[in-house]
């Protein structure tokens, strides 16, 4: 079938399942990078190198927001595009991201070597870890232009309805790295500097798949030289409906960067280590909800620019639903074995699986309901709604957990510190609730049923 005609008419539950599944497994894998870096510094340095990467973790949050600002602003572009059956128009927005990655990226390596040890100052990095945490961060600026091609355009693969070959890039940076990260750690010894270079090598192999899909003829968009020249028009768009998911990632380097600077304060470099090993858990239950955003929202700008609202409220209902059952399930498994969990990363560290297990149970105490905020956020930007999309995807990073961060450790020590997380997602839950069932109900009712940050763009182009 036609992949035009397939997200028209095919139904909406198979749909989202061929769309999710390998978005899915291939966000699965690629949290593999840092979740297999962190099992292999774990076992083969130590605790300081755990914290070494949690310390920088807000750097590598910057160059994914950067790279989630054009890819994931393009991809939305795209989707609603190719549902108005706009294929030229679609293609210049491509070329446009194309040269925006590969700009972007190169100025975050220069600007990030160059201001490097003040940032892991500022991010919390003790005398302790900062040897370690320069050592890694060095390397991975390195690779930066590498990551944003490899995930920035890779995400415009699935939204011209090829998920399949999507999933196909992301498995092979991340299986690279996994096979790539005992040979350097261990057989050449280069401990948490041979964990840099693995993923470097992995996210240009990664890349390299991702251009060669759009250069080899296999594609329904090509890349094509006139359309890599920059036009003010679409990089204005372009980041207008990034801007959310850019925000979004800005904020929690922000939190990261403060929940950092209080473990440290309240729990020192051990406490620090816990939170990486918690991040890792989490990254392993959120990704599959990250995995149905990224399936459901080609589908979701197809039949918004194709006027077939019924299809899109559908597409919402099933995968806030799917997301909502998945991180129940992760609610559960983290209940019944935290212990193992954490055990993981840090074997044979007593304290460290003490600490971690104490504050995973009280971090993700409200888990159940993450998963529909995810999901509500996403469907703003899939639609083209950039400033119903960051409200809400900032307001649990920054209208509630900052302060919950920055009081409850005041009256609970460390413990004050996990709670924040699940008072953050309970208030975050409710503000949402209230605007997308708004939304929901008014869907379609709206002066010409394009969203007003689209405007510019499509009239610039006709």
């Amino acid at each position: 079938m036609d992949r035009s005609k397939q997200l028209a008419e095919e139904k909406i539950g198979k749909l989202l399942l061929t769309f999710s599944v390998p978005a899915i497994v291939g966000m699965l894998v690629n949290a593999l990078y840092n979740i297999v870096d962190r099992i292999f510094v774990g076992r083969g340095v130590g605790s300081l190198a755990i914290a070494a990467i949690t310390i920088g973790f807000p750097i590598m949050i910057i160059l994914m927001a950067f790279t989630m600002l054009v890819g994931l602003g393009a991809t939305s572009l795209i989707s609603i595009k190719l549902g108005q059956d706009r294929k030229d128009e679609a293609e210049k927005i491509m070329g446009n991201s194309m040269t925006l990655l590969v700009i972007i990226m190169l100025i975050m390596t220069v600007s990030g070597l160059i201001f490097l040890e003040p940032l892991l100052r500022i991010f919390g990095a003790s005398a302790d870890v900062m040897p370690y945490a320069k050592a890694y961060l060095r390397i991975i600026l390195y690779g930066a232009v590498f990551q944003g091609i490899g995930f920035g355009i890779n995400n415009i693969i699935r939204a011209e309805g090829n998920p399949k070959i999507a999933m196909l890039s992301m498995l092979i940076g991340a299986i690279s790295n996994t096979i790539l990260d005992p040979i350097f750690i261990y057989g050449f010894k280069m401990g948490i500097e041979g964990a840099a270079w693995a993923t470097i090598i992995s996210q240009a192999a990664s890349a390299v798949w991702v251009v060669s899909h759009f250069i080899s003829g296999r594609s329904n968009l090509k890349f094509r030289k006139e359309n890599l020249r920059l036009q003010g028009k679409i990089i204005f768009d372009i980041f207008s409906i990034g801007f959310a998911p850019f925000m979004m990632q800005l904020a929690a380097s922000l939190v990261t960067a403060i929940l950092n600077s209080q473990l440290g304060k309240f729990g020192g470099d051990i406490a620090i280590s816990a939170m990486g090993i918690i991040n890792s858990v989490s990254t392993i239950i959120l990704m599959p909800i990250f995995g149905i955003n990224q399936g459901s929202q080609p589908i979701i700008g197809f039949n918004y620019g194709a006027k077939q609202y019924d299809r899109v409220k559908q597409t919402f209902r099933y995968a806030a639903t799917a997301a909502t059952i998945l991180v129940v399930i992760g609610f559960f498994l983290i209940r019944i074995f935290p212990v193992q969990l954490i055990s993981l990363f840090a074997q044979g560290d007593q304290t460290l699986i003490d600490i971690g297990t104490n504050g995973i149970r009280i971090f993700f105490f409200a888990m159940p309901i993450i998963g529909f905020q995810i999901v509500s956020a996403n469907y703003f930007q899939a639609v083209g709604k950039p400033k119903q999309a960051a409200i809400l995807s900032l307001s649990r990073q920054v209208l509630f957990l900052i302060p919950a961060l920055l009081i409850l450790p005041r009256f609970f020590k460390l413990n004050g510190i996990w709670m924040a997380a699940p008072v953050a997602d309970a208030l975050a839950f409710v503000v949402t609730s209230v605007w997308i069932i708004f939304e929901i109900k008014n869907l379609g009712k709206e002066r010409d049923s394009v969203p007003s940050s689209t405007k510019p763009f499509i009239s610039g182009l006709d």
